[in-house]
């Protein structure tokens, strides 16, 4: 897989990501077609965010700026407020989503450390990029700090991305100091901190550091009385407050200085004028009168557009001004072209482009988030009409569910029971039943019971069902939507909320039967864990699989990672790994993993293996070193039921993943199980994986 984003996620305040950005941009318009920009979090809103003006005016980005953010910086707030913070990672999530669907790659400049709490920002941004699936590029900056505290912070920044689920493409640490490389440097290499991914050092530029005369206009809220708008793009180098007569004035002025004055100081403005005439300065960058005070006309005519000086008129005293032009901090903005182009060049003679591009271009192994995993889902599930029965219809959650697949046009329902019966249920759940994209079905009074009795008659009178039983047995939900199902009615089936799990696979297990390639039905569940989703199988149906139905159960677990875009590296799990334990069950399993390789030798499979060297690297790489599978395992399969569904349990609850399952794998169509203590949001995701499951049938 090729990630087609890149998150410049930071620690804390002034630490060059804008200028990363805009590096970010240049090199991602020369390697991609279609590039765009996203802010997860802008200050106001998107027309007043720096950064996605410069960049839709420089690359000429034709994206409204409505669909190049995430949420407002109150908004943000709010939801955090709330306690939503989910809700507010989904929100971005499903703005970016729709962005990243309309362009080749995204660089997503990270939010900017004002107004949140530093700790938590920090967390949201690596949460952000983790949701969003995007590899980070991590920017720290170094300025006044020692290098043990810029090492420091960066191990633990890199740290807290990664055990956050992001992925890191490179590191760059900003504003290093020219005698502070060397030490640097090698500071680096002892810590190791480039082993994983390139570490780059940017030079501070004092350019990228002065803040232009437009800024400080607009900090300290001051009026142009003199000089052309352009003269106000000019960097300010340093802030003067000329309070001494003009000939020590004189001595003290230099280059690009913002000389603040009081407005009756004629002298001072005047001397500012002669001194910008002077072929080798010093020149001031601009004037600023305090006090509200315009000097008379005698010397307005005198000064007036004399060499296009800025001159600048301020309300409040001098003391008040100065203190607010002290605060305004350099931006690199669209009307700062000097800038622009000082941080790209910055950026391009410091960082291995080519390298980093093809960093980015090189194929990963995902780290699916349960967020993202479950928003693939969705996408997955509306990209083909599918239309999922669902019998426990006056259930509330069962309601509620509908209510979301409709409003997020998901999938199509049928709904099974007494119309009246389900439409006072939907009033007591507060549900708005949709006028679209469903249908309710009373098996009781339906014109299709009696072909469907018929039907499932000559299907089971070999096992003693008769003509009765089979016309009472169409009045029961399941079996009546099991039927739908198998008549191609409808795509898949989806109950469990109110049933057991006999009655809800009892009737798929009769007349919808295995695949011709399947000799048995077995069920996974999706683990969605903090970093990843991991296929658990089987955890549900066969309590104690022999070695052929273990080989049966990794090749159907592998097919069903695939089905949901998961890599399969396959572990068949023991009490012992590799060669280490001998004995029935070990052996067993041992037997299995020959069986799965001979049968499919495409498939990534290692085994006997325990549960840490499967999924932890150190563990592996101190076990099984080098193997492809062990410490990188996405489908694991238990020996037998109790183990499973053990297991499964111990890490829902202890690890607080979300269980999605079980999943029926090996069925003709798809049928599909709730656990009985379901939520809203696992029906969803369990009718979404049954759509997807039904598009791979239709297909």
């Amino acid at each position: 897989m090729i990630q087609r984003s890149v998150y410049i996620g930071t620690n804390g305040n002034a630490t060059g990501k804008r200028m990363v950005a805009l590096g970010m941009m240049e090199l991602a318009a020369r390697r991609f077609g279609r590039v765009a920009f996203f802010r997860p979090v802008v200050h106001v809103g998107p027309n007043e965010d720096q950064s996605i003006r410069m960049m839709r005016s420089r690359y000429g980005i034709v994206t409204p700026a409505d669909e190049m953010f995430g949420v407002t910086r109150a908004q943000a707030r709010q939801m955090l407020a709330d306690d939503r913070y989910s809700n507010l990672i989904q929100l971005i999530q499903q703005r970016f989503k729709s962005l990243e669907a309309k362009a080749d790659f995204v660089v997503v400049e990270g939010t900017s450390y004002q107004g949140l709490a530093p700790e938590l920002e920090f967390e949201l941004n690596a949460d952000i990029a983790a949701n969003i699936g995007s590899r980070v590029l991590s920017v720290y900056a170094m300025g006044d700090r020692s290098v043990d505290e810029c090492v420091q912070s960066v191990l633990i920044g890199n740290e807290s991305f990664v055990d956050r689920g992001a992925q890191l493409i490179a590191t760059i640490i900003n504003k290093v100091p020219d005698d502070q490389s060397t030490a640097l440097n090698a500071a680096i290499k002892t810590s190791k901190l480039d082993s994983k991914a390139p570490l780059y050092f940017l030079p501070d530029e004092p350019l990228l550091r002065q803040p232009t005369v437009r800024e400080i206009q607009s900090g300290i809220g001051a009026k142009l009385v003199s000089g052309d708008e352009s003269s106000l793009d000019r960097e300010v180098a340093v802030r003067k407050v000329a309070a001494m007569q003009l000939p020590g004035f004189l001595e003290r002025l230099s280059n690009a200085a913002l000389v603040m004055t009081p407005g009756d100081r004629s002298d001072i403005l005047v001397g500012c004028v002669l001194a910008c005439s002077q072929p080798d300065g010093p020149s001031p960058a601009a004037v600023v009168l305090t006090g509200g005070i315009l000097p008379p006309p005698s010397i307005r005519r005198l000064v007036e557009n004399a060499n296009a000086l800025p001159i600048l008129v301020a309300i409040e005293d001098t003391y008040t001004v100065a203190s607010k032009a002290a605060e305004v901090r350099a931006e690199i903005g669209d009307h700062s072209p000097r800038k622009i182009e000082s941080a790209i060049g910055v950026f391009e003679r410091h960082v291995d482009t080519d390298s980093l591009a093809d960093r980015l271009q090189a194929p990963i192994v995902p780290r699916i988030t349960p967020m993202l995993f479950e928003h693939s889902l969705i996408q997955r599930a509306r990209q083909q009409r599918v239309k999922i029965v669902l019998p426990e219809a006056t259930e509330p959650r069962i309601l509620q569910a509908v209510d979301v697949l409709r409003r997020r046009d998901v999938t199509d329902v049928v709904l099974l029971g007494d119309p009246n019966l389900i439409a006072a249920a939907a009033a007591r759940a507060g549900v708005m039943l949709p006028n679209d994209g469903l249908e309710i079905i009373d098996p009781a009074t339906s014109p299709l019971r009696n072909s469907f009795a018929s039907e499932y008659y000559q299907l089971r009178k070999h096992k003693g069902v008769t003509t009765d039983i089979a016309h009472d047995r169409m009045i029961d939900v399941t079996y009546f939507g099991t039927m739908l199902v198998h008549r191609g009615l409808a795509g898949g089936l989806v109950s469990g909320a109110v049933h057991t799990t006999a009655n809800t696979i009892r009737p798929a297990f009769e007349f919808i039967r295995t695949r011709p390639d399947v000799n048995v039905v077995s069920s996974v569940f999706l683990m969605c864990l903090k970093n990843g989703v991991l296929v658990y199988g089987d955890c549900a149906v066969i309590p104690n699989p022999t070695a052929e139905q273990l080989t049966e159960i990794a090749i159907s677990s592998a097919e069903t990672a695939v089905q949901f875009g998961i890599e399969p590296r396959i572990a068949m799990l023991s009490y012992s790994t590799g060669e280490s334990g001998h004995g029935e069950d070990v052996d067993k399993v041992r037997e299995a993993t020959a069986m799965v390789r001979k049968r499919r030798p495409d498939l990534l499979v290692e085994g006997p293996l325990q549960y840490d060297a499967a999924v932890d690297p150190d563990v592996a790489a101190t076990k099984m070193p080098g193997n492809p599978v062990a410490g990188q395992a996405t489908v694991l399969v238990f020996p037998d039921l109790n183990t499973g569904n053990n297991l499964y349990k111990a890490v829902q609850r202890s690890a607080g993943a979300i269980a999605i399952g079980p999943v029926l794998q090996g069925l003709n169509k798809p049928v599909n199980d709730l656990s009985r203590g379901c939520t809203v949001t696992d029906i969803v995701n369990t009718v979404a994986i049954t759509a997807i499951q039904a598009q791979t049938v239709a297909s």
